[in-house]
């Protein structure tokens, strides 16, 4: 951790953390709203498009599959490194969500315009803009945005896989976790975090896999990648600093309580 962390509550048995009152019971409840809100339209176009298109990457060697996973690896390896780098100088001009969704829509134009290669190819930029905006996230909840730690904690925002993938979005695993900072444990949470983003953009390749008409779905799938992992870095960071108060267990508790109280069908009487 460096100076400027916030410091991380110890748990010691003589004086128990405080339970989850009111107002904290309302800001999980928030939070878990937020996630389910996540799924906005545009991701749901982007996810049924891309899983038709993908359709036709399946009739591809295996291979290309295994080439989107390496890229992915290799994306998140690059853009934990350069998303810290690019903070300082003239990155630190570029700020806040438009900006990042401004710019990661013209990456993603750009990266269309050939087909599946120079999709490939866009992959690193797009990730790291996206890195960028879930620093800036946990920035506002309080984070130190350039800290190993926090940027590792980033990564695991990831791991959240997208919208139909059929998980709870949020990983609580990591909530209380202090996340080694050493190398081979940076590798092994990108080893964890890489096939579920795979998955994911997985759909962003398939829907510009044909040149030129990939430029307008690749401008489209980046916006709505930043937007999506904006929310679920919302919901992961303000979870982590409620952690931080009531306790990782007691706050991941209440947290899947209110995702399966949402997911229940209203009942009339």
């Amino acid at each position: 951790m460096t100076a400027t962390d916030p410091p991380m509550r110890e748990v010691n048995p003589a004086q128990p953390l405080p339970p989850l009152d009111d107002a904290a019971r309302a800001v999980v409840a928030a939070l878990a709203r937020r996630q389910n809100r996540a799924q906005s339209v545009l991701m749901q176009i982007v996810t049924f498009v891309g899983a038709q298109v993908e359709d036709g990457l399946k009739l591809l060697p295996g291979g290309t599959r295994r080439q989107i996973e390496e890229a992915a690896r290799r994306a998140l390896s690059q853009s934990y490194d350069l998303a810290g780098r690019s903070r300082g100088g003239l990155g630190a001009r570029i700020t806040g969500d438009r900006a990042h969704r401004v710019l990661g829509t013209i990456s993603g134009a750009l990266g269309g315009l050939g087909g599946l290669p120079t999709a490939l190819a866009e992959l690193p930029v797009a990730t790291t803009f996206i890195f960028r905006a879930v620093q800036g996230v946990a920035a506002q909840h309080g984070e130190d945005p350039t800290s190993p730690e926090t940027r590792a904690e980033c990564l695991a925002v990831f791991g959240a896989g997208g919208p139909g993938d059929g998980d709870d979005g949020i990983d609580t695993a990591f909530l209380g976790a202090r996340l080694s900072l050493t190398g081979p444990a940076l590798n092994k949470l990108i080893a964890k975090v890489a096939p579920k983003f795979a998955a994911v953009l997985s759909q962003k390749l398939a829907t510009q896999a044909v040149p030129v008409l990939g430029a307008a779905a690749g401008a489209g799938t980046n916006y709505a990648f930043i937007d999506y992992y904006v929310e679920i870095a919302h919901v992961h960071f303000g979870l982590r600093a409620l952690a931080r108060t009531h306790g990782p267990d007691a706050v991941a508790d209440a947290f899947h309580a209110e995702l399966a109280r949402l997911k229940r069908p209203v009942t009339r009487a």
